[in-house]
């Protein structure tokens, strides 16, 4: 690997080989020539001048590319698609003069692109449904654990360790039933001429317009579309880019949110992302154990919050049937996005198969603030033998302020010996006491757990199998 030029981090660090297939020349080309091959088929079935021979012959060579006299062409050319017609031509020269019959460069650029996005999307789409699946079994486990919950990151009722994972979870599977909305609606661009009209095929099909849309058909049916854009002009409409990276941003939106949760927890050593037996934490603090893959996670999410941005911004910008400016923009962002999602993922897939519970730390932030958590069911009771609510809560907010002072000066809360001091209470110290109990304060959180898992299990059931690469 040459060290003396600059790569992707995302290439080189991040993403995974899968995707880096899928987005490598290889594939990309090798995609032109199947739409290539895929367009004389059809031109020859139905019945233009192209022979059975010359279609077996641009099979044939679908995946001997020479670059080098690629590259050589486009420099005399400076046209990518021209160079690649001129190098299939070379490997296959019997079909060399029907190659690209009636086709624009964005039949082969754009259908490639509609065929890779999807394919990453699916990838993807079982890379979201493993996170899924380890987050589901995490808020199982703990659903009924009491945690300290927090509104303004500043302490609150007790929710449970497998409630808050619930939510988490919650933003993932809205992220997941957007992505199966995109894939849903996805659409082939097919062969439509320069500025969407049909013009040369219909020249070439004398007319016939039913011939034209049942090439379209054949062509987006090969590989795998079940139909087209019902018009476009020159490209596909590039709203489908905006509606991709919109998905793929709301994943990263789904992940920061937890990672950036988990970084919280973590520095309550509440919850604790995975650490390996010999894992750094810092080059000067040995002692350090750094949320480093949630802080990663965080990181690439921004990125991919931003990148985006990209999309929405040049498909504003499409003047009429077409313009260029779209290209060199999408030829960047569209590939990071896709391998900065695959990032998030695996990380994400990382993270949520190794998280550390600490309960006795979580047990003893619950118990610390607990007499506080407690007033309103103590002030409840307080009514139910005589007293008035209101006055109650001046009590409770008046003693709550005094044992919060006593604790910044270092000593024990003393909140209940204050509160069972005051008659209107009618309560004694035992007695309320005796209410300091984590899981009479969490509500429903088990029962909700169990009911939201219920609706998700169904959609982890085929994780495993989506999990598997898909064959290209």
């Amino acid at each position: 690997m040459s060290k003396d030029r600059y790569e992707s981090p995302l290439a080189s660090r991040y993403a995974s080989d899968y995707l880096l297939h899928l987005f490598s020349p290889d594939m990309k080309f090798q995609t032109w020539r199947r739409l290539w091959t895929a367009l004389a088929r059809a031109e020859h079935e139905l019945g233009l001048p192209v022979t059975q021979e010359q279609v077996d012959e641009l099979a044939a060579h679908i995946t001997d590319i020479d670059y080098d006299a690629a590259a050589a062409r486009e420099k005399e050319v400076r046209h990518d698609v021209m160079a690649h017609v001129y190098a299939y031509g070379l490997a296959a020269p019997g079909a060399a003069g029907i190659i690209h019959l009636g086709a624009t460069s964005c039949y082969v650029t754009d259908n490639t692109d509609l065929f890779l996005y999807r394919e990453g999307l699916r990838y993807l789409r079982g890379e979201l449904l493993a996170v899924m699946a380890n987050l589901a079994e995490f808020a199982h486990r703990y659903k009924a654990v009491p945690t300290l919950g927090y509104t303004h990151y500043q302490p609150a009722q007790p929710v449970t360790v497998g409630k808050r994972a619930s939510l988490w979870l919650q933003d993932l599977l809205t992220d997941l039933e957007e992505l199966d909305f995109v894939l849903e609606h996805m659409r082939f661009l097919g062969c439509r001429g320069t500025t969407g009209t049909e013009a040369s095929f219909m020249d070439l099909f004398a007319g016939d317009g039913a011939k034209v849309d049942e090439m379209n058909r054949k062509i987006a049916r090969e590989f795998g579309f079940d139909r087209c854009f019902s018009v476009c002009g020159q490209t596909y409409p590039r709203k489908l880019d905006s509606r991709i990276l919109n998905c793929l941003g709301s994943i990263a939106q789904s992940c920061y949110k937890f990672a950036g949760d988990l970084r919280l927890l973590q520095h309550d050593r509440q919850v604790e992302e995975p650490f390996g037996k010999n894992q750094i934490g810092s080059s000067a603090m040995a002692y350090k154990r750094n949320p480093m893959r949630a802080e990663r996670i965080c990181s690439l999410s921004r990125y991919l919050m931003a990148d985006a941005a990209n999309a929405a911004m040049t498909s504003s910008v499409q003047w009429m049937e077409r313009t260029l400016d779209d290209s060199a923009n999408r030829r960047i962002s569209m590939p990071e996005g896709f391998l900065c999602a695959d990032a998030i993922l695996r990380l994400m897939r990382n993270v949520t198969d190794g998280l550390h519970v600490n309960e006795k730390v979580v047990d003893a932030a619950v118990r610390e603030y607990l007499p506080f958590l407690a007033t309103e069911n103590l002030m409840m009771e307080g009514v139910k033998r005589g007293g008035d609510r209101q006055a109650l809560h001046e009590i409770v907010r008046e003693c709550s302020m005094a044992a919060t002072a006593r604790m910044k000066d270092g000593e024990k809360c003393d909140l209940l010996e204050r509160l069972a001091a005051r008659p209107e209470f009618g309560m004694t110290e035992a007695e309320m006491r005796a209410a300091l109990e984590p899981s009479l304060y969490i509500g429903r959180c088990p029962e909700q757990v169990e009911a939201f898992l219920a609706q998700v299990r169904p959609l982890l059931t085929g994780a495993a199998a989506d999990d598997a690469q898909i064959n290209l």
